[in-house]
């Protein structure tokens, strides 16, 4: 049985050449998103007449302003002048760079890009104004709290920081209201309470901050941060890679590695080879 056209026509035997098709044109514009799905990676299709070439009595031709599609394979580049929007989570198996990052970051976060680490974000009171503020960097996971103490010698630390911080890195800061009251830290008992005593006697009124370190990893202390180490990239890091969540680096991972034993949880496979 000969092959036929979209139209039922048989073909034209010189090649290039149109085929009759219908005594009226329908240039119109047809709904898509039917079909048979290719689940493949297939190269889009290129047409193979320039715009001189084509046929001043058939159809103009529709091209892809705006596309929508399931799935998107980059072999080599993705490369352009514009945004790049995504509503849902990226996953990034490489390196990432970008002098500005807006938005979110799950999980903690150890910033290896060579910009600034900061956020953009429109003014809170002036609609034609923005604030840039840089992120704070430290050889050490810093945690903190902040508050008012009056009337009392006790700073309650965080119950959460039992086990989280290192106790022996906790620095306490106060700053005196009103008067002066010659402020001293009297004790740290068991990384919990902070004691605080006024050298004149006074009664307290003060603004303070306390600071601590975070363990590397709470299930095993001795594991230290290298601030400074030998290598090409993160994955010539002196200590253990499975602590840390890189921007840049390691954007596709959503968890810590270290677990605590009675959490019956599958690990996932944190491999930074892979």
């Amino acid at each position: 049985m000969p092959s036929t056209n979209r139209e039922g026509t048989p073909p034209s035997d010189s090649a290039g050449s149109l085929v009759d098709g219908p005594d009226t044109q329908d240039c119109s514009k047809h709904a898509g998103g039917w079909g048979t799905p290719m689940t493949d990676y297939e190269f889009i299709w290129y047409g193979n007449k320039s715009q001189s070439d084509y046929p001043k009595e058939a159809c103009t031709p529709y091209y892809h302003k705006a596309a929508q599609i399931d799935n998107f394979k980059v072999n080599i580049l993705l490369d352009g002048a514009a945004n790049l929007n995504l509503t849902g989570t990226g996953t990034f198996g490489g390196e990432v760079a970008a002098p500005t990052f807006r938005g979110n970051f799950i999980g903690n976060l150890t910033g290896t890009a060579s910009g600034n680490k900061g956020f953009d974000i429109p003014h809170v009171k002036d609609s034609g104004k923005r604030i840039r503020h840089i992120c704070v960097e430290g050889p050490e996971s810093g945690i903190y709290v902040r508050g008012k103490l009056k009337d009392s010698n006790q700073i309650v630390l965080p119950e959460y920081w039992d086990g989280l911080v290192d106790p022996s890195t906790i620095t306490v800061t106060l700053t005196q209201i009103g008067y002066s009251q010659d402020l001293i830290v009297d004790s740290i008992d068991w990384g919990k309470i902070v004691k605080v005593r006024s050298g004149l006697g006074a009664n307290i009124n003060c603004y303070y901050e306390v600071w601590a370190a975070r363990y590397i990893n709470p299930m095993n202390h001795d594991e230290k941060l290298h601030v400074v180490y030998d290598g090409d990239s993160p994955k010539d890091y002196p200590g253990n890679n499975e602590y840390y969540l890189l921007g840049g680096w390691d954007y596709d991972r959503r968890e810590t590695k270290w677990r605590r034993p009675e959490d019956e949880i599958d690990s996932v496979n944190l491999d930074t080879e892979s």
